[in-house]
């Protein structure tokens, strides 16, 4: 049911909870990891609208996209006309979630490790396969395989004659530890089989990162739901 037609009745606002069931005090007393998600996410809301409380706004919005996946996914525009939802608020649920991402790549005991091109394709699947617009970016790896850092270094059409491959090496070689990477691109269209032009890079790239000391391990194309590890298809990887 849409959110701005469904006839709810009064909801008390946070304020006029009971001292010890307001979640930002809850959180000061019992700790964040004794909050719901949705207590968490009323926490940076901090006020409802028409009659609705900032926890069950933030219930609806959990519902409505999925989970926190879905929120990180959904575009600014579309959750800023979400119910409730203005720039400020949506300002800051991206800022949390993007916090929350960076902290699980920098954490060293929480850096996820890479085994297999699906565990690579996995780490990226949700977001990517929804993006409307191409982005290549650079999976870093550590010794151990593990994710040093996850940068977007293009957005936008990715033509092989406006992709500069030393730039790309420019983010693993001021990486510490980095000692391979994994190439990961987007196909909008859904379709992630790979291109002419997606082999002509690669092969750019598996050339200079010989040449440079950095291991490319993979080349991997995203599409909806679906991905394709171009060294398991050996193209452009000799």
């Amino acid at each position: 049911m849409d959110d701005r037609t469904e006839h709810v009745g009064y909801q008390p606002t946070i304020r006029e909870m009971p001292l010890g069931e307001r979640p930002r005090e809850r959180l000061q007393v019992y700790g964040a990891q004794a909050l719901s998600t949705a207590e968490l996410l009323a926490i940076l809301l901090r006020v409802g609208v028409k009659g609705v409380s900032a926890v069950n706004l933030a219930m609806r919005l959990l519902a409505r996209y999925g989970g926190l996946s879905g929120l990180a996914q959904a575009s600014f525009d579309e959750l800023e006309g979400a119910h409730g939802l203005g720039p400020a608020k949506v300002t800051q649920i991206k800022a949390a979630l993007e916090l929350g991402r960076r902290l699980l790549i920098e954490s060293p005991l929480e850096r996820p490790k890479i085994g297999s091109p699906a565990d690579a394709a996995h780490l990226v699947l949700a977001e990517m396969g929804m993006l409307e617009q191409e982005q290549l970016r650079l999976m870093l790896l550590d010794t151990k395989n593990h994710v040093l850092d996850l940068p977007t270094v293009y957005v936008g059409s990715l033509h092989v004659s406006l992709i500069r491959v030393g730039e790309l090496f420019r983010y693993a070689l001021r990486t510490n530890n980095c000692a391979g990477m994994i190439v990961i691109h987007n196909h909008p269209s859904g379709d992630p089989t790979p291109s002419r032009e997606d082999i002509h890079v690669t092969e750019r790239i598996v050339e200079a990162g010989a040449l440079m000391d950095v291991e490319v391990m993979d080349h991997l194309v995203i599409g909806r739901q679906r991905w394709v590890s171009m060294r398991e298809r050996r193209l452009g990887f000799r």
